[in-house]
């Protein structure tokens, strides 16, 4: 299958409506991960208990005034804990506003209902304090805070699906049979109209596909159906009038058919990295670090010069090929060290560019648009995915598959973890067959783990105790602030 979803935990907004999210809940990196570093090991997560997304998201402008207030948790909290002390929303020069709090266990949501409508033009500032803690009586690490403002009537316009990032489509003929159904709205829906009375997928003779849903966040629902769809059959995907946005208005009946072909995804051929595969760091640009940085395998800039190598006190070796570093158990190489180092370079940065043209033209995707480019939570299978946006990841992502199974994943612009967050392998998963082909900047925040080879048409930039299992191979530079950083084993 293209990926599972654990109902436990779900996640996020959309990139697009999301991207500026400044939500003021940040992870304990230190508390976050343990992170094996013995060169592709795979990292134990246990996640701190955290604010996913919200509806209205951070920042949002012209809310309707009679819209509830939702966040969503990236796992299960304790009901009691949830209520008026803990879930607030204060408007500016107002009087705490009187609603009812609820939590919704199938969603992982709280919800603020007010007692009456906001005050038009009006910023709201909502809050959720750390007396909210998950089953293990672990808390929010800080309060969680955020601002919207209201615009200056009630909103009375209908949520619609949105067709565009809707997968799949209306008539898509060939789907693949295990096929899981991507359903984005055109705005936040209340969670509690997110079940399998109001969203059913049905065959052609109107039998009911069994499955699961998963609230992903407030505009993104995932459909995953409990086996493989009947090869070359039709069926509908059915939404019911029942489904509303956070003002109350209700979906119109809804139907989306399409056809399955006869196929299944499968795993990828992986990418031939060439000599590019003898580094762990390959730069065009610059290589650099601060801090205690651990890298295990060789390094590389090239057509730069050993000036690039920034933060190291490398010592050149006797022979003039390469260096050695106190922070690399492994080589430092640059383009005018001696013979045969920069031919050696300038094949393997040839070779880098090839992986990434390589990655980047892979056709006939297995996912297209997942998450409108937020993934956090979800669980992905061996396939090939494609984002014509960035991707931004704010809860942890796994990986499941074998030893032999490949992920590439095509990104059109950057690639974004946030603090504490991990890409997680699991099932025997090897970080050597994930390739993260990104035409924007990669940037790893504080505590993160990621696995798996990075194929940049720009720069990687890591924060201080980010760790990385796999390789960063890019055409500009790469930045590290105290990192480990571990070629995958052989």
């Amino acid at each position: 299958m293209i990926f599972t979803q654990n109902i436990s935990k779900y996640l996020l907004s959309t990139f697009f409506v999301l991207s500026a999210l400044s939500l003021s809940a940040c992870s304990d990196s230190s508390n976050s991960s343990n992170k094996d570093s013995d060169g592709g090991g795979e990292p134990v997560v246990v996640a701190d208990l955290s604010v996913t997304s919200t509806a209205p998201a951070d920042g949002t402008a012209g809310v309707g005034t009679n819209s509830k207030v939702v966040a969503v948790f990236n796992k299960e909290v304790k009901i009691e804990t949830v209520n008026g002390t803990s879930f607030t929303l204060q408007g500016a020069s107002e009087t705490a506003i009187v609603g009812a709090v609820t939590y919704d266990a199938a969603t992982t949501t709280a919800t603020l209902t007010p007692g009456s409508d906001l005050s038009s033009l009006t910023s709201y500032t909502a809050t959720l304090t750390t007396d909210i803690e998950d089953e293990a009586n672990d808390s929010l690490v800080e309060n969680v805070i955020w601002t919207f403002t209201t615009g200056e009537l009630a909103d009375i316009t209908p949520p619609e699906l949105d067709t565009v990032a809707t997968t799949p489509k209306e008539g898509d003929t060939g789907v693949l049979r295990n096929i899981k159904l991507n359903i984005v709205f055109s705005e936040a829906i209340d969670p509690v109209t997110v079940n399998a009375v109001n969203i059913e997928l049905t065959d052609m003779d109107h039998v009911v596909v069994a499955g699961s849903l998963s609230f992903v966040n407030p505009t993104t629902v995932v459909f995953s159906p409990d086996a493989d769809l009947t090869a070359n059959m039709s069926y509908d995907l059915t939404l019911s009038t029942s489904i509303a946005d956070l003002a109350g208005n209700t979906l119109a009946l809804t139907t989306l058919g399409f056809k399955t072909g006869a196929e299944v995804s499968s795993s990828p051929a992986p990418v031939d990295l060439g000599t590019a595969a003898n580094y762990v760091l390959l730069a065009k640009t610059g290589i650099s670090t601060t801090g205690t940085t651990k890298i295990v395998g060789d390094i590389a800039v090239s057509p730069e010069v050993r000036t690039a190598l920034t933060g190291f006190d490398e010592v050149l070796d006797s022979t003039n090929t390469f260096a050695t570093s106190a922070l690399v158990t492994g080589k430092l190489f640059a383009a005018d060290m001696a013979a045969p180092t920069p031919a050696t370079l300038t094949t393997a940065v040839s070779n880098m560019e090839t992986a990434y043209t390589d990655a980047a033209g892979r056709t006939n995707p297995d996912f297209t648009e997942l998450g409108a480019g937020e993934i956090g939570g979800l669980t992905l299978d061996p396939g090939l995915y494609k984002w014509g946006t960035g991707v931004l990841v704010t809860s942890d992502v796994t990986l499941n598959g074998s030893a032999t199974d490949v992920w590439i994943f095509q990104i059109a612009q950057g690639l974004k973890l946030q603090d504490g967050k991990s890409i997680v392998l699991t099932g025997g998963a090897l970080p050597q067959n994930v390739f993260w082909q990104v035409a924007e900047g990669v940037t790893l925040q504080a505590g993160t783990t990621f696995n798996g080879i990075i194929l940049g048409q720009t720069g990687t930039n890591m924060s201080s105790g980010a760790v990385l299992n796999g390789r960063a191979l890019v055409q500009t530079a790469v930045t590290l602030i105290a990192n480990d950083v571990n070629q995958p084993a052989e």
